[in-house]
C-alpha cells in the first residue's frame, strides 16, 4: 500500500485498510529491529520536529526512529521557531519544506497543523493538538494487538475519564475504524462530542466496530480486554477548574475493583503518560494541596501490578512512529 507523501494528521484520514497497513507496519518494523535485521528506508533524510507543547516520549519517540532510520533531526522547542508569533504556519511551513523531508508538529490548535499540511510540499505529521493525537493511537492499536494475540475486530477496550479531547477523541475513532468494541466511561459533562460520536458510529457501522458511550462503570467494563485512561488536569490551563474536575471524576480513578469489573483476569491497563499516580511529580503535589488526592486517574497499585502494560505502550510509540515515517517520507 502506497502512502508516499501522505500527511498524517488525525485518524479519519486514513480507510481502515490504510490504517490496518500502518498497524502491520509498526509490528514489522519492530521486529526488524529486535532481530537485527532492519533495513534504513530513511537514509540521509532530514526532518524538523515542532514542539509548541513540549514532551518526554514523542520527542524521544521521533529522534530515535529517525536516527535508527538513517536520518537526521531538528528540534524546535517553544522558543525554537517563530510559527504562529511572529510568522504564520502556513508561511513557516513553506520555509520548511525547502530544507527538510517531514515535518512534525506538537501543539494546541488542530488548525495550525492542518495549516501545515495545506501548505507543505513534504509530510507533515501531528505529534499532538488539543483535539488529536493520531500517533498515540496507532501505538495503541498495535499495542493492544500486539499485548492480546487478537484483530482489532475481536478487541474490547473502554477510554475511561475526561474523554472530551485528544486521546478519548483519538481511541474512540481508532476502534471504530479497526472494527473494535469501544467503550467510553465518563460522567455526561466529560463524553466526547455529539457530531465526533456521530462519525465513529458511522465508522463502526462499515467495519462492524461497536461503540457504547456511558456513564456506568459496571455497563462500560464488563468484557474488557484493555482499559485505557489519561490525565485529568493540565498545566496548560486554569488552575482554578482542577479540585472540580477531579471530584467529578474520581469515581472514574483506574482501581483494582474498576479493573475487576471487566470481569477478565487477564484484562490490561494502559496510559499515555505521564500519570499523577503517586506525589512524585509537581502537578501530583499541587492537586493533592487543593484536594487532598494522593491518585488521580489511576492507583499506584493498578499503574505497577502485572496488568500494567505502560511501558511496553511507551516503547512502541517508537515503532509506530517509525512506521508513519517510512509509510510517508521513506524512499
Amino acid at each position: 500500500m502506497d502512502l508516499h507523501g501522505r500527511h498524517f494528521l488525525k485518524e479519519v484520514d486514513f480507510t481502515p485498510d490504510e490504517w490496518r497497513h500502518l498497524v502491520d507496519l509498526t509490528g514489522e518494523l519492530k521486529s526488524a529491529r529486535k532481530s537485527g535485521e532492519e533495513v534504513r528506508r530513511l537514509e540521509g533524510l532530514n526532518f524538523a520536529l515542532i514542539f509548541e507543547k513540549t514532551s518526554t516520549r514523542t520527542r524521544a519517540a521521533f529522534e530515535v526512529a529517525a536516527h535508527q532510520q538513517g536520518a537526521h533531526v531538528t528540534y524546535m522547542d517553544p522558543s525554537g521557531s517563530q510559527i504562529s508569533h511572529k510568522e504564520s504556519a502556513a508561511d513557516t511551513v513553506r520555509v520548511l519544506a525547502r530544507m527538510y523531508d517531514g515535518i512534525e508538529y506538537r501543539g494546541a490548535r488542530q488548525a495550525v497543523v492542518e495549516a501545515m499540511g495545506r501548505y507543505s510540499s513534504v509530510p507533515v505529521w501531528n505529534g499532538l493538538t488539543d483535539e488529536w493525537h493520531p500517533t498515540q493511537s496507532l501505538c495503541d492499536a498495535f499495542t493492544m494487538q500486539e499485548a492480546s494475540g487478537k484483530d482489532g475486530r475481536d478487541i474490547t477496550f473502554a477510554f475511561v475519564g475526561d474523554a472530551r479531547f485528544n486521546m478519548g477523541n483519538s481511541l474512540l475513532t481508532m476502534g471504530a475504524i479497526m472494527g473494535s468494541d469501544v467503550r467510553v466511561v465518563a460522567p455526561r459533562e466529560f463524553h466526547p462530542a455529539a457530531d465526533l460520536v456521530a462519525r465513529a458510529r458511522r465508522l463502526a457501522e462499515k467495519t462492524g466496530g461497536r461503540i457504547t458511550i456511558t456513564e456506568d462503570l459496571e455497563t462500560g467494563l464488563t468484557g474488557c480486554d484493555f482499559v485505557h485512561t489519561d490525565v485529568w488536569v493540565s498545566m496548560g490551563e486554569d488552575k482554578g477548574v482542577w479540585a472540580e474536575r477531579c471530584r467529578m471524576l474520581a469515581p472514574y480513578r483506574i482501581t483494582s475493583r474498576v479493573m475487576g469489573l471487566t470481569g477478565n483476569p487477564g484484562a490490561k491497563f494502559m496510559h499515555c503518560l505521564p500519570a499523577f499516580h503517586n506525589l512524585e511529580t509537581t502537578v501530583g503535589r499541587q492537586v493533592f494541596q487543593m484536594t487532598g488526592m494522593r491518585e488521580l486517574e489511576v492507583t499506584d497499585e493498578v499503574f505497577e501490578s502485572e496488568a500494567s502494560i505502560v511501558f511496553d505502550q511507551a516503547e512502541n510509540r517508537m515503532h509506530s512512529i517509525k512506521a508513519v515515517m517510512v509509510a510517508t517520507a521513506g524512499r
